[in-house]
């Protein structure tokens, strides 16, 4: 049995993989942004010596890490609207994007911020530091620093799981691959097409996340160069 590629009509469907290509970066920049923001916060509640506190975040790390996010998009989008709050999709995907995100980036920065030597934090707290310069300065710059490849990785993970977003009709890339191959009965040549985009896009969310290291990390930069 011979198969006869033929790209042509699903290529003339460029426009909608391009839409869909634009609503994968819609959903996956924010949530990078806001659950690195988010998990950073849990990692220094895990941290605390507040009980409570560090149980609270510890039982939503174990909570968020230990269930599959296709059941969260549904938990999210219909449990949401069962409790009468109809939340659009885009918004509910964002939102679970953003709660499953934090709980990796916690374990993360956890995992940095616990390799930082006490000596380090109490010569800060000996020259007079306060304790969110200790913390900005000491723990959470360097610890970030450590970590970046993991947060680099996991970032990009969650670029690619934004896939199961479409099981809510959030019209991003493999929806589109669904309707398009729906359309011109050429389902083989619509998903290789868009996983060549997954790829473009995952090499180009790398090498952003590389520059942006480069930027922020400047030692780094500096001892590689004194080498």
């Amino acid at each position: 049995m011979q198969y006869e590629f033929d790209f042509a009509s699903v290529l003339a469907n460029w426009p909608q993989f391009l839409e869909g290509a634009w609503m994968t970066i819609l959903l996956s920049f924010p949530a990078t942004v806001i659950g690195f923001v988010g998990g950073t916060l849990l990692a220094i509640g895990r941290r605390g010596n507040t009980p409570w506190v560090a149980k609270t975040c510890g039982a939503y790390v174990e909570v968020l890490r230990n269930t599959p996010l296709l059941v969260q998009v549904f938990l999210v989008f219909f449990g949401l609207a069962s409790l009468g709050w109809k939340v659009p999709a885009f918004a509910a995907a964002l939102l679970t994007l953003v709660i499953n995100v934090a709980a990796y980036t916690c374990e993360i920065m956890r995992a940095g911020m616990d390799s930082i030597h006490k000596g380090q934090i109490e010569a800060a707290e000996c020259l007079g530091l306060t304790r969110r310069q200790v913390y900005w300065h000491v723990v959470l710059r360097p610890a970030m620093e450590k970590v970046y490849p993991a947060l680099t990785s996991q970032f990009v993970l969650l670029m690619l799981a934004s896939s199961i977003t479409s099981q809510i009709s959030v019209e991003e890339l493999t929806a589109i691959a669904a309707r398009v191959q729906s359309e011109t009965f050429r389902p083989f040549e619509a998903y290789i097409l868009v996983a060549v985009a997954y790829l473009v896009l995952s090499l180009l969310m790398r090498a952003g996340l590389w520059l942006f290291g480069q930027i922020v990390f400047t030692r780094q930069r500096k001892l590689r160069s004194a080498k």
